[in-house]
């Protein structure tokens, strides 16, 4: 008998929990799973890789495989909201996993797809829908959605969400749920305005909390080396090449790399990034806003296997990833929100391994590192350059010159290295704070007047593009433009 077991979970899911192996429980399944087989609302303070989707799947399969209900047109019984696609797809996926031999219909709907094979799949209904904010309201605009049938609400990474700007859908989508339904509230972090949100969705719930927000792991090694911005990139390839290397174990000061993740602010900075590494003879992709879903699916998907072993991430695109065996975690640009740097690091060290940490600290970033480790009661050790640094980097091979990507018709992405309009440097923003360019497409709130599906707005790009003269200039008054 194992612990799931226990619970008196139906016999289909505990199959298929042991054709995955689990048998012993994380914490927030010890505490949440109970009180929700009764019934309860719940409000769960824990971050990604706890083990939380499993706690609210399980409990949540059951009532629906005990209760079988046919499927109503264009409904669903269980709706989770997640912030970002990836996230989304993570979640479908292990669902569909707990589902195995239940008859339980699971349908995933995000932006950067298109919405009417969607709204199709919906047509008849499912039993679970996972979803994004955007694409969420853009189906139910065009009712092919209706939320009157939910039993069971989960919004997941409520911290992110409001980070994101998604307060006011949710809102309208709070709105549209039934009164009766149970409901479920997780968040990495829980301040007031965090609070407020939840007392609009959950009611008397259970409180559950794990892995408090200010630690970090114990088996993730913390490193700082302070270098000047314009170094940052020569020193990112030359301990990705000593730890990749093949006998990295014995050279490598800080351990031979299975997977390194990266994190950069900003999608621009990531990309250049990229290009910097695949110069240098080290594979690398990356995963950000910009990059279409079958993109970011075949970067995620090779650093997933092993083909591609070092991944460029921005935090709004990695919010959410769990992938096992990441050895080493750099943080190319230090985060200005130290909640952001545990979220980060902890993509590391998991299911019992060691994991490595290293930030590479401009001087206007130590500001940042203090606050770090304020936060987490942790002093960074510092790590020095490599010898002969300058020499190395010197010898290092520049990218090749990249080709614009998008047409000049486009003024949707700024297009200088700052990633703002006409190259401008974007100036610092609010902590918490995201630019709307930084979010998938079409799964950031609307506002009045702007397309709701990527196929309107290049209809409409094309409506308001002006013809050029030989020399550039618009061909008449009133058309000059500036470029992205």
């Amino acid at each position: 008998m194992s612990y799931f077991s226990d619970l008196g979970l139906a016999e289909p899911i505990l199959r298929a929990l042991e054709t995955k192996g689990y048998t012993d429980p994380s914490p927030i399944q010890q505490k949440a799973i109970p009180a929700l087989l009764e019934g309860r609302d719940l409000l769960g303070i824990a971050q990604t890789g706890t083990g939380k989707t499993a706690a609210f799947a399980l409990p949540s399969l059951h009532r629906l495989a005990n209760d079988p209900k046919p499927r109503a047109n264009a409904g669903c019984r269980m709706l989770v909201l997640s912030p970002t696609r990836e996230l989304a797809a993570q979640i479908a996926d292990n669902m569909r996993g707990y589902a195995k031999f239940l008859s339980l219909n699971v349908q995933c709907v995000f932006g950067g797809v298109p919405v009417g094979k969607q709204a199709r799949a919906l047509e008849r209904g499912t039993d679970i829908l996972v979803a994004t904010p955007g694409r969420l309201l853009d189906l139910i605009d065009q009712r092919a959605l209706t939320l009157k049938h939910v039993e069971i609400f989960v919004l997941d990474e409520a911290d992110q969400m409001m980070d994101l700007g998604f307060i006011v859908p949710l809102k309208r989508v709070a709105a549209m749920l039934p009164k009766a339904r149970q409901s479920l509230f997780f968040s990495a972090t829980m301040p007031q305005a965090i609070a407020e949100l939840g007392r609009q969705f959950i009611n008397d719930p259970v409180r559950v909390e794990v892995a408090p927000q200010s630690t970090t792991a114990e088996r993730v090694e913390q490193y700082a080396t302070f270098v000047n911005q314009a170094e940052k990139q020569a020193l990112l390839t030359l301990r990705l090449r000593e730890g990749l290397a093949p006998d990295a174990a014995e050279q490598a000061e800080h351990g031979a790399i299975d997977r390194a993740l990266v994190f950069t602010r900003t999608k621009h900075g990531a990309d250049r990034v990229v290009r910097h590494l695949v110069a240098a003879g080290i594979p690398a992709a990356a995963i950000h806003g910009n990059k279409s879903q079958a993109q970011r699916t075949a970067a995620l998907g090779g650093f997933r296997q092993g083909t591609v072993r070092v991944l460029i991430a921005t935090d709004i695109a990695a919010r959410g990833i769990d992938v096992s065996g990441v050895s080493h975690v750099y943080n190319f640009e230090i985060p200005n929100v130290p909640e952001q740097y545990v979220h980060r690091i902890g993509r590391t060290a998991r299911a019992g391994a060691d994991g490595v940490a290293i930030s590479f600290v401009a001087p206007d970033e130590k500001p940042y590192i203090r606050d770090i480790e304020k936060l987490t009661k942790i002093k960074l050790e510092a790590l020095p350059l490599p010898e002969d640094f300058l020499k190395l980097a010197a010898r290092l091979p520049a990218p090749a010159r990249q080709a614009p990507s998008q047409p000049q018709g486009d003024r949707r992405q700024g297009g200088g290295q700052g990633g703002g309009r006409g190259g401008q440097r974007q100036a610092p923003r609010r902590d918490g704070e995201q630019r709307r360019d930084e979010r998938p497409r079409s799964d950031q709130p609307r506002v009045a007047g702007e397309p709701r599906t990527a196929a309107e707005g290049d209809g409409q790009r094309k409506r308001r593009f002006r013809p050029r003269g030989p020399n550039g200039v618009g061909a008449h008054k009133g058309a000059v433009r500036r470029a992205g």
